[in-house]
């Protein structure tokens, strides 16, 4: 009898783990399962929520707020014919000339760049200017940094500056860069196919700063400390400049304001302001970034494209690790950027933009002025408000719509 009950006992114990074993196995299966559509669900979401953070954005009117950072996005004034460009390009041409021409050059290449809102508009119209200024305001855009074609005694594209100056009702801070290179056939600044030089000399330097007073009086001029605030995207290539900056400094004075904010783009190599006797820096992106190419990763469509394609989130993940300079910097977040419709063939593009990315970029940089203790000087930069043919522009346009600028106004809004 007892040998009986150990007979059972054992294929009892053998059953059980027998059931065990099978049991575990069912678990184990299910769990994975279970595991699995669980990566599938949150795979989704992920794939959704990327959707919805790259999908189209429509317009939202949003309350103003007083925000501690001063956001101030470039501008390009080159949405208007005049007689240079006509001799240079065709008659009528206009930046939109190129824009429209734009073709991609890979597998999802986005291109062209459509405008929507304003459509393609007019610089020389005052009400295009007071629309983009009620446009930007409303998503936290606090000032437009102008860029300046100023060559040896002549300034291009003067419409709209001078409906800058006349029209209040444009209103928005901003501020100038002078764009003091070369203008070229080719677009980039350098000594071939000039169209019109620059001739630095002291002479034009006092002509040129003169030319700037009408400005600084304006009450929408941006200021630190008083001072109206002037960027050189070239200061390397003006003879002398320290003494030139000096001589600014002086003709300031003498003009009745508290003196000159001067700072250097960082263009070309060019990193501290010491060296030019500058008060601050600024950050000029594509000029500072860092990215491998990624042109063998993807499916190239134009047979003769030779240009170079940069990944946008790379672009970022450096940014946000850049340590903050001994000297003073203005930090810049670039949109997508993509100068395809300028030079299609031999394009550098910034391929993989997202939204989020951006908003990381700007979020970073934002923070970082935030920590400033001087509040006048808690400025960052957008490159750009309008830059279409180089593929980098706040303004709305038909894949994102508002989508650019709302990213904008979410940052900023975080910091009123």
């Amino acid at each position: 009898m007892i040998r009986y009950f150990k007979n059972l006992t054992t294929k009892y114990n053998r059953v059980l783990k027998k059931s065990l074993s099978l049991f575990e196995k069912f678990f184990q299966h299910n769990e994975k399962r279970r595991m699995a559509a669980s990566y599938h669900d949150l795979k989704c979401i992920e794939t959704k929520n990327k959707e919805i953070e790259n999908e189209y954005s429509g317009y939202r009117e949003h309350k103003q707020f007083n925000s501690r950072i001063k956001a101030v996005a470039f501008y390009l004034p080159q949405f208007h014919p005049f007689k240079e460009n006509d001799r240079w390009w065709g008659k009528g041409f206009t930046e939109w000339t190129n824009v429209t021409k734009a073709k991609p050059n890979y597998i999802n290449h986005y291109q062209p760049h459509l405008p929507i809102h304003l459509g393609f508009y007019d610089l020389r119209l005052p009400e295009n200017m007071i629309e983009q200024a009620k446009l930007a305001k409303n998503y936290g855009i606090g000032g437009f940094n102008f860029y300046y074609y100023w060559f040896d005694g002549k300034l291009l594209m003067h419409k709209p500056f001078e409906i800058l100056l006349k029209h209040k009702e444009v209103d928005i801070e901003f501020c100038i860069t002078w764009a003091n290179e070369n203008w070229t056939g080719k677009w980039d600044g350098q000594e071939n196919d000039i169209l019109i030089a620059q001739n630095h000399s002291e002479n034009d330097s006092i002509k040129f700063i003169e030319s700037l007073y009408k400005f600084f009086e304006d009450k929408r001029y941006i200021r630190i400390n008083n001072k109206p605030v002037l960027m050189i995207y070239r200061a390397d290539i003006i003879p002398n400049i320290k003494r030139i900056g000096k001589l600014w400094r002086k003709k300031l004075k003498e003009a009745g304001f508290d003196g000159i904010y001067l700072v250097c783009a960082q263009t070309f190599g060019i990193k501290s302001p010491k060296k030019f006797g500058f008060d601050a820096a600024m950050e000029f992106p594509p000029h500072t970034v860092s990215s491998t190419s990624v042109n063998d990763q993807l499916n190239i469509i134009n047979e003769r494209f030779n240009g170079i394609i940069y990944d946008y989130k790379q672009v970022v993940d450096n940014c946000l690790k850049f340590q903050e300079p001994k000297f003073k910097l203005f930090r810049t977040a670039m949109l997508s950027w993509d100068n395809t419709a300028r030079k299609q063939s031999h394009s550098h593009i910034f391929h993989n933009f997202s939204l989020k990315d951006y908003k990381r970029w700007l979020s970073h940089i934002v923070s970082n002025a935030s920590l400033n203790e001087n509040e006048s000087e808690t400025l960052v930069f957008i490159n750009a408000w309008n830059e279409w043919a180089e593929g980098t522009h706040l303004e709305p346009d038909r894949k994102y719509g508002y989508g650019y600028l709302q990213a904008t106004y979410d940052v900023l809004k975080k910091f009123s």
